[in-house]
């Protein structure tokens, strides 16, 4: 289809509120609106594929780019998965033990989760997991294996980030949070793939964010989309700044860049 585009969105502030946890309806008549339109929808997102919400899988999209560009699927066909050693996933386990950091191990499979978390926070991520039916493990599992990981910290951690800078890309997400992405990969990264895929100029590719961790895919593609919600940082690189995620922005960007 000479038309077609190909449209990029996060979740966590995109079209996942996170204030109700929920998608706004006006997102999922748009969204639907602009597949009959012709349009393939991804989900781009930094989470892996084990903690997509039902909510996000019951928008039907044509696929997903997971854990930050490591993993992406076009229905439900793997097109391009990158992981960890075994051996290197178990390195950095015994790291995180060894700084007494909180993490997130993340996988396609399954999500790992320290024996003794100290940060609140990161225990309700753990509780809410465990609640939605995910595959939540320890990170003590012999089987450990993991694609990217996400961590919290109150105190010095620089041999630990010496030690990832190696072979890893780190996100500042927060002054407490970092989210650690194997080099050469990313939401941009991501995108370059499924437009290769799919033969397609970078001009027929709009990408929908909010945070830091969406920066990549921002800064990557002409036609950016940021949540009147998100960071200012990002809305002042962004081609488009919509309403707000509870004010129908999806839908009100989706109109007026006459996508639906």
């Amino acid at each position: 289809m000479k038309d077609r585009k190909l449209l990029f969105f996060d979740i966590d502030g995109t079209l996942l509120s996170e204030k109700t946890h929920t998608v706004p309806q006006s997102a999922k008549e748009a969204l639907k609106k602009a597949k009959e339109n012709g349009h393939l929808i991804f989900i781009n997102t930094g989470r892996p594929i084990s903690t997509i919400d039902q909510e996000i899988h019951d928008l039907n999209p044509d696929g997903y780019i997971c854990g930050c560009g490591t993993y992406i699927t076009y229905h439900d066909q793997v097109i391009y998965h990158h992981q960890l050693s075994k051996e290197r996933c178990k390195e950095i386990a015994s790291l995180i033990k060894k700084y007494e950091i909180d993490a997130v191990l993340e996988s396609k499979d399954h999500v790992y989760f320290n024996e003794n978390i100290k940060n609140p926070f990161v225990r309700e991520i753990k509780e809410r997991y465990t609640n939605n039916g995910f595959n939540v493990s320890s990170s003590t599992d012999p089987n450990l294996s993991f694609d990217k990981f996400t961590f919290w910290f109150d105190h010095d951690i620089s041999e630990f980030r010496k030690n990832i800078l190696k072979d890893f890309d780190i996100i500042e997400r927060s002054e407490e949070m970092l989210e650690i992405v194997p080099k050469g990969h990313s939401k941009a990264t991501g995108i370059q793939t499924v437009a290769d895929d799919f033969k397609s100029d970078l001009d027929h590719c709009y990408v929908f964010g909010d945070s830091f961790n969406d920066e990549s895919m921002l800064r990557y593609v002409k036609h950016s989309i940021v949540m009147a919600n998100g960071v200012q940082a990002m809305k002042d690189i962004a081609y488009f700044v919509t309403k707000d995620i509870e004010d129908d922005g999806i839908a009100y960007a989706l109109e007026k860049l006459e996508l639906i």
